[in-house]
């Protein structure tokens, strides 16, 4: 008789430091993430607050206003407000993010950001289908860089 035994990974809990992350998603971090931003709140499907105070506004990225409105003349995405910030809480709440800042949007800092696992937020938001690649904003410094 033969006998298998086959140990599995499971992510217990929800401590977003310690979530395993499948291998095929983890990237390095750029040398050009030069901003450290430990995630103290998450504003909506695009933003989010560091603790120093500083705002970070996800490069290229698009998601439903709060109030589920689209700004005329940017891109509109399916999903809702809700599920974007859902999403965005899930992937950076509670984690230190590297950012590369891109500039600037009214009191904001633009930039493409990474956790600590090497996942790049800005394109994993996108690949989540609740926000959308702003084309505009992807051919100046483009997401999704494996």
């Amino acid at each position: 008789m033969t006998v298998f035994a086959v140990t599995l990974a499971w992510p217990f809990g929800s401590d977003p430091e310690t979530e395993i992350v499948p291998t095929a998603a983890v990237q390095t971090v750029p040398r050009r993430a030069t901003l450290s931003c430990p995630v103290a709140s998450i504003t909506d499907g695009d933003t989010l607050r560091c603790r120093d105070g500083t705002r970070i506004r996800l490069h290229a990225v698009a998601a439903r206003e709060t109030d589920e409105t689209c700004s005329l003349g940017h891109p509109c995405p399916e999903a809702t407000s809700t599920a974007a910030t859902r999403e965005l809480r899930r992937l950076a709440a509670g984690r230190t993010l590297q950012c590369e800042p891109t500039g600037r949007s009214y009191d904001r800092i633009t930039a493409i950001c990474w956790t600590p696992q090497g996942i790049e937020i800005n394109c994993a938001m996108v690949r989540s289908g609740t926000t959308l690649v702003w084309a505009r904003f992807d051919r100046q410094a483009p997401l999704c860089r494996a």
